[in-house]
């Protein structure tokens, strides 16, 4: 809260805050930097008066705490808005004197009001919901809230957390508007069961007048009495028959109106005058029903006026974060990095107002050109020079402006790796200050701001002073700015100045914390550049620029003799330090961006060899996983051999055998491994050899091969396994062979099917006199796998073929 303005001066207003002493000079210190036009942006894309209250009271803030928490809200916010937690925001409206007037008993808010307090508050229950999101998702309850009371709540968005967590939502107020107010804001017939009634009985009320009206209508259109194309009007709400004067007796009524003109009168027939008495009464009663409704809502709302009012304060708050997400947008603007000391590191900043300007117009080369300056201890105050039109002033503006943005809690176009500090104290010294009513000239309206200066400045202070010294004969001018300048920079102040004095250049040589600057110029193109360069003085390149704009030869010969060869040398050798200056830096820069090339590639080549290793684990890793498989796989082959072997009616003895030696080998596939590189070389000779003696074989056949055939066989069976599914058929034809035949290619065709996962299959054994098709099932009811088998549908084939399905 600012608390008592101290009027010092007619240039100045020195604001007493609570938590400390701020100071802005001169009053028009705004409309100065151009930030008067910043705050219109943002009026503008406010959503309603309750932002733009927020807009008209920013002002620059000096706590470090209340600067940084501003701009974590902002950023905090364009995060939300980016996200999928995005708050529906589609109502603002500011119904806060309407709520307020509720304070009076027997008050009440009509429709309309109603409705936008109703939208208006689930809006801002939105926002509140979205604010108070936590970081775990999980930790919202059943009905959607999150515990935020508990002391182990983690909310994703802290700052916008503490903005919103005192909001109270009013979910029995929405409730009850939501049953009386329908969308557009009219009374619903379901408000109250009379109120249904009375509009229910009003209805069939305007039906019977309507009828009874078309019917005299149309028996006065037949008459001739009034034209075909009359219909009944609405006057003072009752219906009529509009009629020409000169037959306004020919129909039995009351005349209540006439036209402007005088060429039409109403007439409300005496069938009609019953019934529309009857309206008025109703709509008396609707009235009086609506009120007493209205009234009910208003005394359920009165107890909570205080909460929705401060709940409004969160739609303010919102409504001012959505204006300045939109200035961000448009300028590219971010939340940059805050310090708690005075300082400034602008990196490739721009200035808003410029940034706007060239973005409307059509010529594509205008741009902005990004400026690096820094403010810091043992660089704390700034001389720049350079020639007229050259960017100086632009600069000491951009600083004035982004800082001052930067303490109000606006993004400044800048990029990431800028860091703001914060200022106590900023005051400016730029532009005609001529006061004709105060006879003050131009030099003495910039020395009455000097001596205000030197009396406040602190080393909180940022001054931003143009033209240094100017508005009077140069040497006393040059004499008393550096006078002035050494006044403020033993107070240790921050500081811009521009200047063409050649003393402030030295100056600033033999002082430490004060740095010269050149605005750099191309002395070939004879064009500004618009480029910052800190630690060399610049030239204002005079002759240069007279000689360009055609000032005869003799003027400047002239000239320079005036001047003396010495200044003229002086100037000589600035420019030339300037370009010795720009060559280095462009030198530097390439060796800056070779290192930048260099480390990204090594970044390149570190997480490619990450990403190798891991890709190493992820192999060997499913190296095992396939080694596990295939001992699963090669166990269920051994039971199949096992049965096979039953089958046969092998003996007790040889089965046990069998079981025994495919364990030991089991037992070798799990105990040797498969990850050795030798393993890998003797697993491709294995797999050669074996690819050719396992064909022709069953596949039964080719596993035991392949698991009882020696070492690390594990591939052979997956080989076996994979060749055989990459060439199962799912039919089998055995049309002409011999029983014996055709029952063998059925054994090896199911163990196939089986191993290779086949869930159904397809026998083809021809109809004839069903000899082969019966052996062939009695066969397939002893496999314990067969599930079922029938016959193929008679469209494709009937019971010429067996259909059977394996588990």
């Amino acid at each position: 809260m600012l608390g008592t303005f101290l009027l010092f001066s007619s240039n100045c207003v020195l604001l007493h805050a609570a938590k400390g002493k701020r100071m802005i000079y001169p009053t028009n210190y705004e409309e100065k930097i151009g930030f008067d036009e910043i705050r219109g942006i943002l009026r503008d894309k406010c959503r309603c008066n309750l932002g733009r209250e927020r807009v008209e009271a920013l002002s620059a803030m000096t706590e470090y705490s209340d600067v940084e928490r501003k701009l974590r809200e902002l950023r905090e916010f364009r995060m939300l808005i980016n996200s999928e937690e995005s708050p529906e925001m589609d109502y603002f409206c500011d119904v806060r004197e309407a709520v307020a007037r509720l304070r009076l008993e027997g008050t009440f808010m009509d429709e309309e009001e109603l409705s936008d307090l109703n939208r208006s508050l689930s809006t801002v229950d939105n926002i509140a919901k979205a604010f108070m999101t936590a970081e775990d998702d999980n930790s919202a309850d059943d009905n959607g809230f999150s515990s935020y009371a508990d002391e182990e709540y983690s909310p994703r968005y802290p700052a916008l957390f503490e903005m919103a967590k005192d909001i109270l939502s009013f979910p029995l107020i929405l409730r009850r508007i939501d049953k009386t107010i329908d969308k557009y804001g009219n009374m619903k017939d379901e408000a109250s069961p009379l109120l249904g009634e009375i509009r229910r009985t009003r209805a069939k009320v305007e039906n019977s007048i309507s009828k009874t009206l078309s019917t005299i209508l149309r028996t006065a259109q037949k008459d001739g009495l009034v034209d075909k194309d009359v219909s009944p009007t609405m006057r003072d709400g009752r219906l009529m028959i509009p009629v020409v004067p000169g037959l306004k007796r020919k129909i039995n009524g009351i005349v209540h109106d006439e036209s402007a003109t005088g060429k039409t009168v109403f007439i409300e027939p005496t069938e009609v005058v019953e019934a529309n008495n009857k309206i008025r009464e109703l709509q008396a009663e609707e009235k009086r029903e609506t009120i007493r409704i209205l009234k009910d809502i208003a005394t359920e709302i009165r107890p909570h006026i205080k909460d929705i009012l401060n709940s409004y304060e969160l739609m303010a708050d919102t409504d001012l974060l959505i204006a300045k997400t939109s200035l961000a947008e448009l300028t590219g603007a971010i939340e940059p990095t805050i310090v708690n000391s005075p300082m400034i590191d602008f990196r490739q900043a721009r200035h808003p107002l410029l940034l706007l300007a060239f973005a409307k117009t059509e010529n594509t080369t205008r741009r902005v050109v990004p400026l690096d300056i820094e403010l810091k201890e043992g660089q704390r105050i700034l001389i720049i020079s350079g020639p007229n039109a050259g960017g100086k002033s632009v600069c000491l503006k951009t600083v004035g402006l982004l800082q001052y943005m930067v303490q109000c809690g606006l993004p400044i176009p800048v990029s990431e790796a800028s860091t703001v500090g914060i200022f106590q104290n900023i005051m400016i010294d730029i532009g005609d200050e001529q006061s004709i009513d105060e006879d003050l000239s131009t030099y003495s309206s910039h020395l009455t701001n000097m001596k205000y200066m030197i009396r406040h400045a602190t080393p909180k202070t940022l001054l931003l002073i143009d033209e240094f010294g100017s508005g009077t004969e140069p040497k006393i001018g040059g004499a008393i700015a550096e006078a002035v300048l050494r006044q403020l920079w033993a107070k240790g102040v921050y500081g811009v100045i521009t200047t063409h004095y050649h003393n402030l250049k030295h100056f600033a040589e033999e002082h430490e914390g004060v740095m010269n600057c050149a605005m750099l110029y191309d002395r070939h193109e004879m064009k500004a550049l618009f480029q910052l360069a800190i630690g060399r003085p610049g030239s204002s390149f005079a002759i240069e620029i007279a000689r360009k704009i055609g000032l005869p030869e003799q003027v400047i010969k002239d000239a320079s003799e005036l001047v003396g060869s010495e200044y003229i040398q002086s100037d000589k050798y600035l420019q030339d330090i300037v370009r010795d200056k720009r060559y280095w830096e462009g030198k530097r820069q390439t060796i800056r961006q070779r290192e930048k090339a260099l480390e990204e590639k090594i970044e390149r080549y570190e997480q490619k060899t990450e990403s190798l290793e891991a890709s190493k684990r992820e192999i060997l890793q499913k190296a095992r996983e396939e080694a596990e498989q295939l001992i699963s796989e090669a166990n269920r082959t051994i039971e199949n051999t096992i049965r096979e072997i039953r089958e046969a009616q092998a003996d007790k003895e040889a089965t046990i055998k069998v079981r025994k030696a495919l364990k030991d080998k089991e037992l070798k596939l799990k105990g040797e491994g498969i990850h050795s590189s030798k393993a890998n070389k003797l697993r491709n000779r294995e797999t050669t050899k074996k690819k050719e003696s396992l064909e022709g074989d069953s596949l039964a056949d080719a596993i035991k091969k392949a698991m009882l055939g020696g070492k690390r066989k594990s591939t052979g069976v997956r080989m076996v396994i994979d060749n055989r599914k990459q060439g199962f058929k799912q039919d089998l034809d055995v049309r002409g062979m011999r029983g014996d035949e055709a029952v063998l290619s059925v054994t090896h065709f199911i163990d196939d099917a089986i191993v290779v996962g086949m869930q159904r299959i397809r026998i083809l054994h021809g109809t004839g006199e069903g000899i082969l098709r019966n052996l062939i099932r009695d066969y397939l009811s002893t496999i314990p796998n067969v599930t079922a088998f029938k016959d193929e549908d008679v469209r494709m084939g009937g019971a010429g073929i067996t259909v059977v399905d394996i588990e």
